[in-house]
């Protein structure tokens, strides 16, 4: 691969990343032992983010694959394609961060099947190699790749959960929605709206929050604060707003709307 296709897996703009505990540099310690990292955290609280961030800080190549539950492990490593001078091997996205030594982030892990996972076994210990049993050919793994993977532990079942010998080749960084006063910083600054109005989309947050298990799969996650900011700082009415993006994506329910609706109303 040239240097002119590399350059499309770097993250060119530093994004915008605020840090709220020691995971920098735990981070580049794992990366530095070439160890592979699990980000453990709800949904929309900045494991994503985190992963552009360093790869930009380390000036490394940044590989993502969104995994659901049809992936193949063909999609990750690769296949034979038809053109018109007959077959050619075509490199999945793991094949190609490892080739290149790029950070591969495999978003959402635990949707991928499990027999999928497990092609990444070889790669996740001291042989750092990837077999392509079609092609008949063993990759070693670039010096600088790095393997990535986020996982949700609230969605965890019996169905859909990480074997222990998949867990037991990473170490982990637990990820969760940051304290109030940096939250709302957060917001402010990705939301463009101003602290007053950041702190008010928190507030609301923090009572969803707590009617996790109660009604509610899920809480707001900082995401969808950044969404309601978004559309307040477009002129959009903040109780509107938070209807939009706060409220009717998180359930059908009309109970819960309301209860939902009536926390939007103190504050706005």
């Amino acid at each position: 691969m040239s240097e002119q296709d590399i350059e499309q897996y770097r993250v060119h703009e530093a994004p915008y990343y605020r840090p709220v505990g020691d995971e920098l540099e735990l981070y580049r310690a794992a990366y530095d032992a070439r160890m592979p990292v699990m980000l453990k955290g709800p949904t929309g609280c900045g494991k994503s983010r985190f992963v552009e961030y360093m790869a930009y800080e380390l000036g490394r190549p940044l590989i993502t694959v969104a995994c659901n539950e049809d992936m193949t492990a063909a999609d990750l490593i690769g296949r034979y394609l038809l053109d018109a001078d007959g077959t050619r091997w075509q490199d999945g996205p793991l094949t190609t961060a490892a080739r290149i030594g790029a950070i591969c982030y495999l978003d959402e892990v635990v949707e991928a099947r499990q027999d999928t996972t497990v092609v990444i076994h070889p790669l996740t210990d001291h042989r750092r190699t990837l077999p392509l049993e079609k092609k008949g050919e063993l990759v070693h793994a670039h010096q600088d790749f790095h393997l990535v993977i986020s996982y949700n532990p609230g969605y965890q079942s019996l169905l859909k959960d990480l074997k222990q010998s998949t867990k037991q080749r990473f170490g982990a960084l637990d990820f969760s929605y940051p304290e109030a006063a940096v939250e709302a910083e957060v917001v402010a600054h990705e939301g463009g709206v101003d602290a007053q109005t950041a702190d008010k989309l928190v507030q609301i947050a923090h009572r969803a929050r707590n009617l996790k298990g109660h009604g509610l799969d899920e809480g707001i996650s900082t995401r969808l604060l950044v969404y309601a900011a978004s559309l307040i700082a477009k002129g959009i009415a903040p109780a509107a707003a938070c209807t939009m993006t706060l409220v009717r994506p998180l359930t059908d329910d009309p109970d819960m709307r309301e209860t939902l609706d009536q926390a939007v109303a103190t504050y706005f």
